[in-house]
């Protein structure tokens, strides 16, 4: 569910008609619903309500200071992948013993800002980083809370680029070596073990990988006691997936996922942590773009319109799919022809849709890309010197504008020519 619905024939964020955040604001321009975000944010905390727990939103999903206020200030933690990603989620508020830092190649120096800041744990991926995480904690004495992140081998049955499970990718610890890595991080300087890390992908749409994946960590906990280990928290990764399409087919709901991890983990007795992103934020956004020109070519019409691949990048580089719909809505009966939905940037690869069945539209016309809130803004850049999309966040009948879009002249003021060119 989300709260981008027609009202009175013009498609709304919430009670905002985006005609007129097109008017005041321009387009491309990515808008968010906070209606949405609270109640995809409550699904989760009501999933694990079973049980002591933290839901670390993902913020490389979504990195705007105002989401993550929204999300800190609903008690959600965060779970970050840079030292920039930290700085964020405590510029918005939230406390370093709500923060986790995950990823697979942490700095000597995003270490030091985390355990200067505060940090909740370290989800370890490598011996090389829990060795110098021990150095750097023992030289500043303090110490470290760590998760180790295992890598269970398990196919997520996913896109190839967001599969993080398996035995071939960069992430975790494999599995049959964890006991031994877990006792060489016991007898280190500075570090507390306190937990187990998971995560095997992303955009999962069936929960049989999830089970698979959890057992595991089940039997390895169990395992790591006997051994002596004070394992407390279970730190289960994130990954549940979205329905990018609106047909018959739904992803599994945040209640059954929250079933899985009790019947897996949940006689374990400890804390359990989740890392959502995608279904928090994916289908609380859209992107809102503008028709440039409808062109007749051989075959086929193209729909020009002014987002481009710089503005969402998930088409050209995964080949993902986004319902597209026209903000003003259609009458019932009216006749839809296809479409190949472009951008204006010079690559073929600037293309979000081929064939999809739109109304007759021209140029001015609104439409707007759905399921847009997750990886989107966060990664757009500037490629053709396209000024960064902004971003809009709408409460109930108002809106704000949370990242201006910039002038070409403050892009050009990045760049410093050399005094002898």
């Amino acid at each position: 569910m989300d709260h981008f619905n027609y009202q009175g024939g013009v498609l709304c964020a919430e009670d905002v008609p985006l005609t007129r955040i097109a008017a005041e604001v321009g387009t491309p321009v990515y808008v968010y619903s906070a209606a949405t975000l609270r109640r995809h944010f409550g699904l989760f905390r009501q999933a694990l309500d079973w049980t002591d727990h933290l839901v670390c939103f993902a913020v490389k999903a979504n990195s705007n200071l105002a989401v993550l206020k929204l999300m800190g200030d609903l008690g959600a933690g965060m779970d970050v992948v840079s030292g920039g990603e930290y700085a964020r989620a405590r510029a918005a508020g939230v406390p370093g013993d709500r923060i986790v830092f995950s990823g697979v190649g942490k700095t000597v120096a995003e270490m030091r800002q985390a355990l200067e800041g505060g940090i909740r744990q370290f989800n370890v991926e490598s011996e090389p980083e829990l060795h110098a995480l021990s150095q750097l904690a023992d030289s500043m004495g303090v110490t470290a809370p760590v998760a180790i992140r295992i890598n269970p081998d398990v196919d997520a049955k996913t896109h190839e680029k967001i599969a993080t499970g398996k035995s071939e990718n960069k992430f975790g610890i494999p599995i049959a070596r964890a006991r031994q890595v877990y006792a060489e991080a016991a007898s280190l300087p500075g570090i507390s073990v306190v937990g187990v890390d998971m995560h095997i992908g992303s955009q999962l749409t069936d929960l049989e990988p999830f089970r698979q994946a959890y057992t595991k960590m089940a039997g390895l906990v169990r395992a790591l006691r006997a051994d002596g280990h004070a394992i407390t928290r279970l730190d289960m990764g994130g990954g549940l997936g979205i329905p990018y399409r609106r047909d018959n087919s739904a992803p599994p709901l945040p209640i059954e996922y929250g079933q899985v991890i009790r019947d897996t983990v949940g006689d374990l007795g400890c804390e359990i942590e989740i890392e959502p992103g995608r279904n928090i934020v994916g289908n609380a956004g859209i992107l809102l773009t503008s028709v440039i020109y409808v062109k007749e070519g051989e075959g086929r019409n193209f729909l020009i319109v002014d987002a481009a691949m710089n503005d969402l990048l998930r088409p050209a580089m995964y080949g993902a799919h986004h319902d597209i719909v026209p903000v003003r809505e259609p009458l019932p009966g009216t006749e839809v022809q296809p479409f190949d939905v472009v951008g204006p940037v010079c690559e073929t690869g600037d293309t979000f849709q081929k064939g999809t069945q739109l109304p007759a539209l021209a140029a001015g016309d609104l439409v707007a890309f759905r399921s847009a809130g997750a990886y989107g803004a966060v990664m757009a850049s500037e490629y053709n010197t396209r000024p960064l999309v902004p971003e809009v966040l709408v409460q109930d009948d108002h809106f704000a504008v949370i990242r201006a879009r910039p002038t070409v002249e403050e892009i050009l003021n990045r760049d410093t020519i050399p005094e002898w060119l």
